[in-house]
């Protein structure tokens, strides 16, 4: 009797144990039922604050990303230069934050599909003629977010790169004349501009021999890819049904994601 009891035991503690596994290998997001979001909440059209709600074509992509899934969406807002680390800690899922897919990222992390090609532009003031492509840039003071592939850019180009917090500083960086030019994309530009009528700042297209398009696509830790695939299932369903060209036309004027 005492032996079978022993066995009943031994049996239901390794049935719960399987069942402690399954529940944890079947556990692909940090919270059950919510897509743990990590972005900046600083980068019009992107995601930005407007009235103190969060919003912006991320936003409103993943909030969509998230439904198809059957899951809630769950914004953290983060500094750039502790976003991407996040994953590592698993502070959230994915990062969805106008991340370029670089070939150093991918020796990290693993990307979704992207879902913008952006194309890169130098802004500059109008009357600015001295500084007419990125070859002029070298010992031209230029603002740049620490960190940002812009960043990058421009440090290969030789500029004099002044620290920038988030877009709508390094505009008024540009316009009051404390640094000459930025790198940065077209869609934030336009849509700075949009809101910023009657501005003294003009960009000119970046030849993609000197900046390729970049791919931005959302960024998962290395170990998430069954929750990577579900995402990617998810935006061939948005870029079908529409959402993904109407979220486009909605913030930039255009289908940016072509």
């Amino acid at each position: 009797m005492k032996k079978k009891l022993i066995l009943i035991l031994t049996m239901v503690a390794t049935f719960a144990l399987v069942l402690a596994g399954c529940s944890n290998s079947s556990s692909e997001t940090k919270t059950k039922g919510t897509l743990t979001i990590g972005l900046e909440g600083t980068f019009a059209p992107y995601s930005y604050r407007e009235n103190g709600k969060l919003t912006g074509f991320e936003v409103e992509y993943a909030k969509a990303l998230a439904k198809k899934m059957d899951l809630k969406a769950k914004f953290i807002p983060t500094k750039w230069d502790s976003l991407i680390a996040g994953l590592n800690s698993k502070t959230f899922d994915v990062v969805i934050n106008n991340v370029g897919e670089t070939s150093d990222r991918q020796k990290h992390y693993i990307f979704a599909d992207p879902y913008v090609k952006s194309k890169s532009v130098l802004v500059t003031k109008s009357d600015n003629s001295k500084i007419k492509s990125v070859d002029d840039l070298k010992g031209v003071k230029v603002a740049e977010g620490t960190g940002t592939d812009n960043y990058n850019y421009a440090k290969k180009f030789g500029a004099d790169i002044v620290p920038s917090s988030d877009y709508a500083t390094t505009m008024s960086m540009i316009k009051q004349g404390r640094v000459q030019a930025t790198i940065n994309s077209r869609e934030a530009f336009l849509t700075w501009q949009k809101d910023n009528k009657n501005n003294n700042l003009k960009y000119s297209i970046v030849p993609t021999s000197k900046i390729p398009n970049t791919k931005i696509a959302p960024i998962f830790n290395k170990d998430s890819t069954k929750l990577r695939d579900k995402v990617k299932k998810a935006q061939a369903e948005l870029k079908k049904d529409g959402t993904l060209k109407r979220l486009s036309i909605k913030y930039f004027g255009e289908n940016i994601s072509d």
